[in-house]
């Protein structure tokens, strides 16, 4: 009884790290790719930055800015791009 419990478990597990981490490259490849118009912030539910980046996509600022952010997504444990954008 207690073994399939802990089956059970571990595969929950393992979904949710299955998941977490293909959102996390998703996001790390729109901030990459298409930063300087903020469709990652949108796609993170942040759409108060994503609009902002949209409006400032003109500077090229966002986009620099985005592509620091994708490296750091990529950086993050998944645990901690979960706790940040879950």
């Amino acid at each position: 009884m207690k073994n399939t419990k802990m089956k059970k478990k571990l595969k929950r597990d393992t979904a949710s790290e299955i998941s977490s981490s293909r959102n996390k490259v998703i996001a790390a490849l729109l901030a990459i790719f298409l930063g300087g118009l903020g469709i990652h912030k949108f796609y993170l539910g942040k759409v108060g930055w994503g609009i902002i980046y949209f409006i400032f996509s003109w500077t090229f600022i966002p986009a620099i800015i985005g592509f620091l952010e994708g490296i750091i997504y990529l950086s993050m444990s998944d645990k901690d791009f979960l706790a940040r954008y879950s």
